[in-house]
């Protein structure tokens, strides 16, 4: 027989599954796709920088929803074994990935759309870590709660 998972456990791994979407995208970013921009060469960077930016929403629009979306949800409803503290601490991680990526890389990227500006490409790359330590966080606070939930 079947066992099905409650609602919000159902939603806890959805979060889980889209945190750990994300927060693999996020190291790529941080890692390869960021620091590459400078290599692009100022001919072809505008154009670079407009399929970027379209192509990654493309990618991220949907997990972030989704993870959003259930983390909101679970500071509602939570499985056994979740605290409050424990849903809104990762709540609170979200929100400030969010708030960062559209008042501080949206920025970047909307002045780089004007072209390469090294100033710029620096400061996008070294903000750009408060999203990869958030996004790592939240792995591993939902690695652990998924750990207690499923025991």
């Amino acid at each position: 027989m079947v066992s099905l998972l409650s609602l919000p456990t159902s939603i806890l791994l959805l979060n889980f599954i889209a945190t750990l979407f994300m927060t693999g995208i996020i190291w790529y970013v941080q890692i390869v796709h960021y620091p590459l921009f400078s290599r692009v060469g100022p001919a072809s960077f505008r154009e670079y920088e407009a399929l970027h930016a379209n192509l990654t929403t493309a990618v991220v629009l949907l997990p972030m929803l989704i993870e959003l979306v259930t983390a909101l949800y679970l500071c509602y409803e939570r499985p056994n074994g979740v605290s409050a503290l424990e849903a809104f601490a990762g709540a609170a991680m979200l929100g400030v990935i969010w708030l960062s990526t559209m008042f501080i890389q949206v920025p970047k990227h909307t002045l780089l759309s004007a072209g390469f500006d090294e100033k710029v490409h620096q400061a996008l790359v070294a903000t750009n870590w408060i999203r990869t330590v958030l996004w790592s966080l939240r792995s591993v606070l939902l690695t652990w709660l998924m750990l207690k939930v499923l025991r």
